[in-house]
């Protein structure tokens, strides 16, 4: 049966119905997927171990992921570890398969916690899967001894504890505290009531900004235009030709069409340029705004 397809309610109990490999059995499946890659070995060492992955599925049921995908996952992670399992180091593929199927379902549940992503580092998968627990724990001891911790001794603690960053504990309090809400829930119990993505502030241009943006740029044309006017023939190419194209042509470029050394088109350029803010500044003072 394709560990993606949809799950019956038998599966579980003909997993463990399964039949239960010696050590010599399991090896010799192992090498023979290992090094013939017999698919008929596969088969019966996934489906010997099935039951554990099932077992471990079962221990993640409280972050409420459906069951059927937890199985589904726990069944990817033992492919895997069959797919890597080299039978030479001497060590139960039960043993080696624990730690692939826990990595596989605990991807899982991360993934599918929230919208929002929960974490990635080993220091955040800890504290998702021990954060509560720990928590727990430290009150209880602290209790027992008549002791008070405020929020800050507690995050120190738990950060001592599990081994990570105090910072990283503080994070994931924050993203475990809440859940995820849809922006279409209305914002009172009445159903007519208003939406939250209503509230939302909507960061488009307003039409008084278009308005606005639309007369400076048309203001602007005018006064270039105007200024191109007092170039003569040959400075108002040289301007369109590095200035006005969609892509600039070069120095070198233009100094072989017109006969010119380099500089020379530099020089001219530059002369250009100078009238051109002459004529602008002379027009009005407003424009210099647009030339720094």
């Amino acid at each position: 049966m394709p560990l993606d397809a949809p799950l019956d309610a038998n599966f579980s109990r003909r997993a463990m119905k399964a039949e239960l490999l010696d050590a010599e059995t399991e090896l010799r499946l192992a090498y023979a997927w290992r090094d013939e890659r017999d698919e008929a070995a596969l088969h019966r060492l996934i489906t010997a171990y099935m039951r554990l992955a099932i077992s471990m599925a079962s221990k993640f049921r409280r972050y409420g992921a459906p069951m059927n995908d937890l199985i589904q996952e726990a069944g990817l992670g033992l492919m895997k570890a069959a797919d890597k399992f080299d039978p030479d180091r001497g060590v139960r593929f039960s043993t080696y398969a624990v730690w692939w199927i826990k990595a596989s379902i605990q991807d899982y549940v991360m993934r599918n916690w929230s919208m929002v992503r929960t974490g990635s580092t080993s220091s955040q998968k800890a504290l998702f899967f021990n954060l509560r627990r720990v928590q727990a724990q430290i009150e209880r001891e602290a209790a027992k001894e008549g002791i008070s911790l405020d929020q800050h001794q507690m995050r120190q603690m738990v950060s001592t504890e599990i081994g990570v960053p105090l910072h990283d504990v503080e994070m994931m309090e924050g993203r475990l505290s809440g859940s995820d809400f849809s922006l279409n829930a209305t914002q009172s119990s009445d159903e007519e009531g208003r939406e939250w993505i209503e509230a939302l502030e909507d960061d488009r241009a307003q039409a008084s900004d278009l308005v606005e943006d639309q007369h400076d740029t048309e203001q602007l044309r005018g006064w270039l235009l105007s200024a191109l006017q007092d170039l003569n023939e040959r400075e108002r190419f040289i301007v369109r030709e590095r200035k006005l194209r969609d892509v600039p042509r070069t120095l070198e470029d233009l100094g072989q069409e017109l006969g010119l050394s380099k500089e020379r088109v530099r020089q001219l350029e530059a002369a250009a340029f100078g009238k051109m803010r002459k004529s602008l500044e002379a027009q009005t003072p407003e424009v210099l705004q647009f030339l720094q």
